[in-house]
């Protein structure tokens, strides 16, 4: 029996994952455990968690395999203030001090932090220590686990230690690279420019761009590629410097910026304009189009049929679905964690078949067991915390659970609910979601406002019934992991009105676009989430029970948190985010709280403070 515990830590969403002899054990991120959103720090409750998933100890370790080569991002940074020395000076005196102090002796920190978790065990006796390549442990989280036996694979984020962009082959057990972009040219930091422009937050505000881009008109698509970016006919590109600040400063963007695209960044939290959102619009064009470009290339360099992707590109959902669409591949498989918390599973495997040399097999089903690889709870776990603070609830077995739930959702009420494994990921997958009625015309707006305490605009996704899907929308593939958008079917459209013939504004949010307006964003869109029974049954009889209740198989599914927090992982995460929203029910496994049946939170004023707002 082999175990391999994959990590990925020090940038951002560090994680851990542990596969037992190439299958995938366990896998969380370590935010869910610290409640700090995008923790980067080692991810010893991961790390925990995946030891006793797995029932195992330190000992029982083959290796620790870490994400990326430090030493080789090391090395970049240092070429880069050579090459824009003395500009580049502020921002690499601000970067020295972490790299002099733990980054450059990473070795020695990784073995301190894992003997903190075993403090038995003395240096010497832990397992070896391996450093995998970051775009190859993304290739490798992205081939390995895909359904597919060949594919040809395209990792698309920030920056690695010098890849931006890279191409691979995969076969069997082996991947091979094939191409590669340089920093500082770089997709990922593009749409991150334009984040850090329109006044969101690098690193997590990103799909926020994404979600206001149908607001606005493709104004300053022919801006981007006249100044900032080239863009070749086979998707390759090279960004023109000039324009930015990420090289040199401790910004983004620099004044030339400003110039082109008409003043300042929009200050954080103040009020958005009509700018932001034709410039969401227009980088999420110039982005869907270099995404099929690069894909059309690879597919007529390799004549490979499937397409395997991650990376944090690989998160934009829009692009993905017009790859679909437009792009000539047979089908297309998107690891869920597509960031660097997916790291963990790509160093993990590429240990277990390059380094160890063993086979790989593929039965036409994804390994990665829908994301559910967190923790789970029982119900007797939950009863006993639900009489520790007095809490009145009632446990139905799960006939009557899924009946009741489901006229809960079809009255308008909005539910908690959590129940199985912990998704691994960004994405709440029915595991840890807030869930609604996608008929419902109110329904985005009350979710955003009143129970994610964020902006009005941010769309929800819906999930449906995988046998079901093809007729709410233009697609009839797999979905599970939340990871395509597709338009909605035109019959279930509703016209739009004369005067939304002009400029798109945020006012328009509550105009019907269809028979499940809650889901269906302004273009007539919605990011798809298939459910399946094999991978979610409870989830799956919900949907169920709804649809025998309404004749619909489609609720609003959106991560059970609040703005600024993590995806919750225990009951009492559950329990306190549900008192503090205007969430009406709350489903933790089969015990069912509703709101107007408890008593406030003790000692809980200004708890809002308490979240970074990003």
């Amino acid at each position: 029996m082999s175990n391999i515990l994959g990590v990925s830590a020090f940038y951002h969403d560090s994680a851990a994952c542990l596969i037992r002899d190439g299958e995938i054990v366990a896998a969380a991120q370590e935010e869910r455990f610290t409640r700090k959103k995008h923790d980067p720090g080692f991810p010893s409750h991961a790390v925990a968690y995946c030891m006793k998933e797995g029932g195992i100890t330190l000992r029982d370790l083959r290796y620790i395999v870490f994400y990326d080569k430090p030493l080789v991002k090391f090395e970049r940074l240092l070429e880069t203030y050579l090459v824009f020395a003395p500009k580049g000076l502020q921002s690499f005196v601000a970067a020295m001090p972490v790299w002099l102090k733990e980054k450059l002796f990473l070795r020695n920190l990784l073995a301190k932090e894992c003997i903190a978790l075993g403090p038995e065990m003395k240096k010497s006796e832990l397992p070896p220590l391996l450093f995998g390549e970051h775009h190859e442990s993304h290739a490798a989280s992205a081939f390995y686990p895909s359904p597919y036996d060949k594919a040809v694979v395209l990792c698309m984020d920030g920056v690695g230690e010098w890849a931006t962009t890279s191409a691979w082959l995969g076969e069997g057990n082996s991947l091979t690279p094939l191409w590669e972009i340089p920093f500082p040219h770089s997709l990922g930091l593009l749409y991150s420019a334009f984040t850090y422009y329109t006044g969101f937050k690098v690193n997590s505000g990103e799909y926020k761009v994404m979600g206001l881009a149908p607001y606005g008109e493709p104004k300053y698509v022919k801006a981007i590629y006249d100044h900032v970016l080239d863009l070749k006919p086979d998707g390759t590109f090279r960004l023109n410097m000039d324009y930015f600040n990420y090289c040199t400063g401790l910004t983004m963007t620099g004044g030339k910026f400003d110039e082109v695209f008409g003043g300042p960044p929009r200050k954080p939290e103040s009020k958005l304009t009509q700018r932001e959102m034709d410039l969401a619009r227009s980088i999420q064009e110039v982005t869907e189009e270099v995404m099929l470009r690069v894909t059309r290339t690879l597919h007529s360099e390799t004549g490979v049929d499937y397409l395997c992707m991650a990376g944090g590109v690989a998160l934009n959902c829009v692009g993905n679905g017009r790859i679909l669409r437009e792009g000539p591949f047979k089908g297309i498989w998107i690891q869920p964690a597509a960031g660097d918390a997916g790291g963990a599973v790509g160093a993990a495997l590429t240990a277990w078949h390059r380094y160890d040399g063993q086979p790989r097999l593929t039965t036409g089903v994804d390994r990665m067991k829908g994301s559910y690889l967190g923790p789970r709870h029982t119900n007797a776990e939950i009863e006993q915390f639900l009489t520790k603070v007095e809490a009145p609830y009632e446990l139905l077995d799960d006939d009557h659970l899924f009946d009741q739930v489901a006229k809960d959702l079809a009255e308008g009420k909005v539910v908690g609910w959590l129940q199985g494994r912990m998704e691994f990921g960004p994405r709440a997958l029915g595991g840890r979601s807030i869930l609604g009625d996608a008929r419902n015309t109110k329904m985005q707006s009350v979710m955003n406002l009143k129970i994610k305490y964020r902006e009005s605009f941010r769309p929800f996704a819906p999930s449906v019934l995988r046998e079901r899907v093809s007729d709410y929308f233009q697609m009839n593939t797999d979905s599970p992991y939340m990871l395509l958008v597709a338009p909605v079917q035109e019959k279930r459209r509703l016209p739009r009105p004369a005067e939304q013939t002009g400029l798109w504004g945020i006012d328009l949010l509550n105009v019907p676009r269809s028979d499940i307006p809650a889901v269906t964003h302004l273009d007539y869109s919605a990011r798809i989430q298939t459910v399946h029974e094999e991978t979610n049954p409870r989830y799956y009889w919900l949907l169920k029970a709804f649809e025998a209740h309404t004749g619909y198989p489609v609720l609003v599914n959106t991560s059970f948190n609040v703005r600024g927090e993590p995806i919750v992982s225990t009951p009492e995460d559950a329990y306190r985010c549900f008192m503090r929203t205007e969430m009406d029910v709350l489903v933790l496994e089969n015990c069912v709280l509703y709101k107007t049946q408890q008593k406030p939170l003790e000692n809980d004023t200004n708890w809002q403070k308490e979240f970074e707002l990003d």
